[in-house]
């Protein structure tokens, strides 16, 4: 882990200008010659695919109803999964709780959702900015809704079958969102706080908050249930202490994943090591699973203090075949999308400054794809442990490309096109194309990410209208 010039940010922003500004940041801090350019050229939807009635893929549209769903507060921990369509399952009109609507191609719905409060704007969206919103998928088909405001608070809100906000939201203390994921009793909130550096000394260069990073366990109500710091700065340790393990201007964005019961965080990390009298600051990143009851599982397999160094866009997911975590990074450890602890290279890059991870999702039987993309050119791999065994060139143009399973067997790949989106159903077993592509008409951010439900939709969250407005997109069920 040896320390480098600058760290190039991931972001749309301009180069010049970050690499100016943080240039007077610890001289003999390490940092990664990771991030990606201002987003190329992107690939145009097929004329006439815009789904959703009265939207536009050049700006966030009305709200679209996709059919007569159920009363928003449909009983929490309700299985969306086990739930039965309107007709038999290949002729299905009707999926989950929420009875969304199947069709044979998929259709977008976009929904306006005003907020009690401001949301923190999406900024340049470089890898090293907060991260303004994020949605997880509940069991019953509804949504829970995590924005970071403008007061030092990360706000949780319950949204209904129709994407709309129901009862009153709650925050918790919080200076960064990462993410949020949900469970048939709640759910669970990566955030990051305010920490202390202490009296140590850097090797050189200027001072930067040293921060931690924490789960926040809730219930059905959206109200705290326990908290675990998954850094590790204490009373006894601080940021600027040999050995410690903390959120600082790196990148550090992470991903949270369960299996039902267990919890795993894998995000960016800042690694403190003792040199003479001072110290150097790495980076590099971190998994750690807590149980059920908020405890700390040190011992778990899948669990790591640094598995890939330097590195950014931090993915996991859990896979019920192997009963594990699995992780993938980007990393400038020969420039490459990698799993970590152990490095081993998913697919070979270089190190040009537009190396981008992107989502990681199971493939079909076994394995998993990744999406991820290289001097702009978007590709999926297929991959079960190491290298990858299928590529897909997509021929999107696209900086930052998002994945998530899309039902049974597929999965959707998305893109910033323009001032919209859009996105192409894949088969999650050969990575061939099915059917056309799709407008969807909300703003993009580079490091938010869709989510999977039970009945076969997916969702994204985006910017609104207003700094208190929100947009939810949903890509219903496909048949």
């Amino acid at each position: 882990m040896k320390p480098l010039a600058v760290w190039q940010p991931g972001g749309r922003a301009s180069r010049a200008v970050l690499v100016a500004t943080l240039a007077v940041v610890a001289l003999a801090a390490c940092s990664t010659a990771s991030g990606s350019p201002a987003a190329g050229p992107a690939a145009d939807p097929a004329p006439g695919r815009q789904v959703a009635a009265g939207a536009s893929a050049a700006a966030p549209g009305p709200s679209v109803a996709a059919s007569a769903p159920p009363a928003a507060g449909a009983a929490p921990g309700a299985s969306a999964a086990g739930a039965t369509p309107s007709r038999s399952a290949a002729g299905a009109t009707t999926a989950g709780g929420c009875a969304r609507k199947v069709s044979a191609s998929p259709a977008v719905t976009v929904t306006r959702v005003s907020l009690p409060s401001k949301v923190a704007g999406y900024g340049q969206e470089g890898d090293t900015e907060n991260l303004p919103m994020a949605i997880a998928a509940r069991p019953d088909g509804g949504s829970w809704l995590a924005w970071l405001g403008t007061d030092g608070k990360v706000h949780l809100g319950r949204l209904g079958c129709d994407d709309k906000l129901v009862g009153t939201p709650t925050s918790f203390t919080g200076i960064d969102l990462q993410d949020v994921q949900a469970d048939a009793k709640g759910g669970v909130v990566l955030l990051t706080r305010k920490g202390d550096c202490g009296g140590g000394s850097l090797c050189g260069g200027t001072s930067s908050p040293c921060n931690t990073m924490h789960m926040i366990r809730f219930d059905l109500n959206g109200k705290l249930v326990w908290e675990r710091q998954v850094t590790n700065l204490t009373g006894g340790r601080t940021g600027y202490d040999d050995g410690a393990r903390f959120i600082w201007w790196y990148q550090h964005h992470g991903r949270l994943a369960t299996n039902g019961s267990d919890w795993a965080a894998y995000f960016g990390v800042a690694i403190t090591v003792k040199n003479g009298s001072c110290v150097d600051v790495h980076e590099g990143d971190r998994m750690q699973v807590v149980s059920a009851a908020g405890k700390l599982l040190p011992g778990h397999r899948d669990a790591f203090e640094v598995g890939c160094s330097h590195a950014w866009t931090s993915r996991v997911v859990w896979d019920p075949r192997t009963k594990r975590f699995v992780g993938v990074c980007a990393t400038d450890n020969a420039c490459r999308i990698a799993q970590p602890n152990p490095y081993r290279t998913v697919a070979a890059g270089t190190c040009d400054g537009t190396l981008f991870g992107g989502d990681l999702v199971l493939a079909k039987s076994s394995g998993y794809w990744t999406a991820w993309s290289q001097g702009g050119k978007v590709r999926l791999e297929r991959f079960t442990t190491g290298r990858s065994t299928s590529t897909i060139s997509t021929g999107v143009g696209s900086a930052h490309p998002h994945l998530v399973s899309y039902g049974t067997g597929r999965m959707l790949l998305s893109w910033q096109s323009g001032a919209g989106m859009a996105a192409q159903v894949y088969d999650a077993g050969t990575g061939k194309p099915v059917g056309a592509r799709l407008s969807i008409a909300v703003k993009d951010h580079s490091y938010q990410a869709f989510k999977a439900y039970a009945d076969g939709s997916v969702a994204y969250p985006a910017a609104g209208a207003s700094a208190s407005a929100v947009t939810i997109a949903r890509v219903l069920p496909m048949a």
